[in-house]
């Protein structure tokens, strides 16, 4: 029927099925992204490319994936824009769509519903950053899906976020100052390493330095990014640099990385206030780029100058003061508290905690830093020397990554131990605990120094260490008490772990691929090992365990249980049923050496949560590494994603007869 036929009784047509019926092509564009998964991105944009299509329209999606951003929105694509629709799970930037009518709704939204999304997102709300809904979602289902950095991250991201900015400043600045000092430097008659001014090493020192210092402001103004998102990143930065500057405020030495911790979150939640206050209409465009960064700077360095920065900076002072007196027993003291911290968690919060305070105190107390030092190489060292003492207690693939554990641990990468923590958690982690306070003990007792904020044998050979035999004896012997100790916890534990020197038992016998069949699909991450043409299991919990043990047998799974454990954590999230009767459970963990995806067929199909509340008949698990080095994986897997939105495609894998026919199905996916 025309528009002309048709009866004057009837509700106007939404607006984007209006365009379609009067020949109007619609511009639209769309951003499509989830923190955590692999496939609802894609399966999100491929969704709304259909319906788009279907009704008529032009789309350009931008997804932001496991493998980065890709088909990425230019400005031209918003300037000819009619509307943008976020299905997003995560922040997304929307500056660059000022002006322009955006939708936001969650990513499973653009799975389910998107000839909705595109029919009202010519009705949604014009996005005006600083104003009123500035900050919010567009209206209607879905719409509440989205939190804000500070909503969703909290206190601890927010913090750690600071934290993974910094550290890269850290170790560039504390390892130029190193290799300048231990190359150009000289004996000084006042104690420690002189650089002469003007030479090739003072300029590598004065690089360094900046490195160093930068340090503080980048962990500020990282804190205050993740709560009140790019607003707040200027006043968080110089918010930092004026805690650390303590002339500022009449201080001998600055507020540190403490006063950095401050006014990160004083920043982010002083712009997130701000953005809440109405303002006149003209006034809103400049809000995020001139007027909120102005007040928050602003208020942020005067209160810090005026109200905080003496306290703080006494404190600090009080502390730098307290720590130089510690001697004997006290320094030893310390230096067991410092290593157990340093080798707990092994680059995690706990590890940076001790870290950083290490690191602020370098200057004043480079004894606390040498505590540090001595302790950070001992869980990688110590895992490496247990498998070279004990070479029968791991596998092949085992004695590698100790291989490499021996090398990381000597520059001072302490996630070198990561592997061996993951695979056995209650052995190894007391273990590295022991040696990292052994150490540590050592260092405080011998007055262990280290003036760069770094450790491991690597920051003695380049000069920066003062008590070095002592540094090394200290580290030798942190490095057997963890050895040792891994090994006697591991024997008094039991046999093997299953996946490593043990055969899982299956489900029931698999089919035999057919004479011809590809033996391997998806790149080789699926072979006719990891197929299953009717799993056993009723349930989500049994289904992803009998898919774990599956993968298992493919020799890639160091533990079974941390593999399930880190599915069902990802579970709890958010579900991964994608409806379509399709749930692709996935899981990124250091109890996984190597991509590996299962594949499993359920007949009478499998309650997972999908929001159409279809079972899951057709269920991919994939796993890779907690590092996994490169992304072929991810795009093999997004590929799949888009693949599985042909019905055809989904019928053809349900009706295939066997492990040959599906292998042959899935070959499909290029």
């Amino acid at each position: 029927m025309t528009p002309s036929a048709d009866p004057p009784t009837d509700p106007p047509a939404p607006a984007a099925r209006r365009g379609a019926r009067s020949g109007q092509r619609l511009r639209l564009l769309a951003v499509t992204a989830c923190p955590t998964g692999i496939a609802h991105t894609y399966m999100a944009a491929e969704k709304l490319v259909q319906a788009a299509e279907a009704l008529g329209h032009d789309i350009k999606v931008e997804t932001q994936g496991s493998i980065g951003d890709e088909n990425v929105l230019s400005d031209n694509d918003v300037r000819q824009a009619d509307g943008i629709i976020i299905a997003a799970d995560k922040d997304v930037d929307r500056s660059r769509f000022a002006g322009k009518r955006v939708l936001t709704v969650g990513v499973a939204e653009g799975i389910h519903h998107p000839e909705q999304l595109i029919e009202r997102v010519l009705s949604a709300p014009v996005y005006e950053p600083g104003g009123r809904g500035g900050g919010g979602v567009g209206s209607g289902a879905g719409a509440g899906a989205v939190a804000g950095p500070a909503g969703r991250g909290g206190t601890y991201k927010a913090l750690m976020n600071g934290v993974s900015y910094m550290i890269p400043f850290v170790v560039v600045g504390g390892l130029l100052i190193a290799v300048s000092l231990a190359l150009g430097g000289h004996p000084s008659p006042s104690g420690g390493l002189v650089i002469p001014d003007g030479s090739f090493w003072k300029h590598v020192n004065d690089i360094g330095v900046i490195g160093f210092t930068l340090m503080v402001p980048i962990l500020s103004g990282y804190i205050a990014y993740a709560i009140g998102d790019r607003p707040a990143l200027v006043p968080g930065m110089i918010g930092g640099w004026i805690a650390n500057t303590g002339a500022l405020y009449d201080s001998k030495s600055g507020a540190g990385f403490i006063g950095a911790i401050v006014t990160g979150f004083l920043a982010g939640h002083l712009v997130l206030w701000i953005k809440k206050v109405e303002v006149p209409r003209f006034v809103r465009p400049i809000m995020p780029i001139i007027v909120i960064p102005v007040l928050a700077t602003s208020a942020v360095g005067l209160f810090f100058i005026y109200v905080l920065g003496r306290p703080i900076a006494w404190v600090f002072e009080h502390l730098t003061d307290w720590l130089s007196g510690l001697t004997g027993a006290s320094a030893a003291l310390l230096g067991v508290l410092l290593g157990l911290m340093i080798a707990f968690d092994m680059g995690g919060p706990v590890n940076k905690t001790a870290f950083l305070f290490g690191a602020g105190l370098v200057s004043k107390n480079p004894e606390i830093m040498g505590m540090c030092a001595v302790a950070i190489p001992v869980p990688p060292l110590g895992q490496g020397l247990a498998t070279l003492l004990r070479r029968g207690m791991f596998d092949e693939q085992e004695r590698e990554t100790g291989l490499a554990a021996l090398f990381m641990g000597f520059f001072g990468i302490t996630e070198g131990a990561i592997p061996f923590a993951a695979a056995r958690p209650a052995r190894v982690i007391p273990a590295n605990m022991a040696g990292g306070a052994v150490a540590g003990a050592i260092a405080g007792l011998a007055g262990v120094r280290d003036s760069v904020p770094h450790g491991g044998p690597i920051v003695a050979v380049l000069g920066a260490v003062g008590g070095v035999p002592m540094f090394f004896v200290a580290v030798a012997v942190g490095t057997v008490v963890t050895g040792l100790t891994t090994i006697t916890l591991m024997a008094v534990g039991g046999g093997p772990r299953p996946g490593r020197g043990v055969t899982v038992p299956l489900p029931e016998p698999r089919a035999v691929a057919a004479p011809g069949a590809p033996a391997e699909v998806l790149s080789g991450y699926l072979t006719q090992d990891t197929v299953l043409t009717e799993i056993s299991a009723r349930r989500k919990e049994e289904a992803i365990r009998e898919l774990a043990e599956v993968l298992a047998a493919t020799g890639a799974v160091r533990d079974v249980d941390a593999l399930v454990a880190a599915a069902l954590a990802r579970e709890e999230m958010g579900t991964t049923g994608l409806g379509e009767a399709i749930a692709i459970p996935h899981a990124k963990t250091d109890a996984v050496t190597a991509p590996v995806v299962a594949f499993a067929r359920s007949a009478e199909g499998i309650e997972w949560g999908a929001l159409d509340g279809t079972p899951a008949r057709l269920i991919f698990m994939i796993a890779v590494p907690g590092e996994a080095a490169g992304d072929e994986h991810l795009r093999i897997l997004a590929l799949l994603a888009r693949k599985l939105l042909d019905a055809g495609f989904r019928e053809r894998l349900l009706g295939a007869g066997g492990v040959g026919a599906v292998l042959g199905v899935l070959a499909e996916v290029r």
